[in-house]
């Protein structure tokens, strides 16, 4: 049982290791390279979000104040 751990835990990090080498984030860059260029020629468009603004408004406050039974 613990040679099955070891081993999963093993191939595991091998796998991780793999997802962070250099040569697999390179293959990942030119993937999204060639996708955003497949969305622009099919006539997709780009629009650059503000920095400030977010996808939630921003809640009034609730009083929560001794909100706990005791």
């Amino acid at each position: 049982m613990k040679d099955n751990q070891a081993s999963a835990r093993s191939k595991e990090s091998e796998e991780f290791s793999e997802e962070r080498s250099l040569s697999s984030r390179k293959r990942a860059r030119s993937q999204l390279s060639a996708e955003v260029e497949a969305f622009l020629a099919r006539g997709g468009a780009i629009s650059e979000v503000e920095p400030d603004v977010t996808a939630d408004p921003p809640r009034k406050p609730q009083p929560k104040y001794g909100s706990r039974p005791i």
